[in-house]
């Protein structure tokens, strides 16, 4: 597979790339990019969050 070396710009260099079919040319497994873009964004999170314990819950006043 060859294509295009393209500038900043986004015009054309006059300069070809040839790229590996085994690596450029299979399809992509969308299941697998989504649970890396899953994991990889589960990880820039802070992790500062907490749950309620049982004692700091607001229990009823109903008698």
């Amino acid at each position: 597979m060859e294509l295009a070396v393209v500038n900043t710009a986004g015009k054309e260099t006059g300069k070809k790339v040839k790229l590996s079919d085994q690596i450029f040319g299979i399809e992509p497994n969308d299941h697998a990019i989504y649970l890396d873009v899953k994991q990889f964004l589960a990880n820039q999170r802070q992790g500062t969050h907490k749950s309620k314990e049982r004692a700091e819950i607001a229990r009823t006043t109903k008698s």
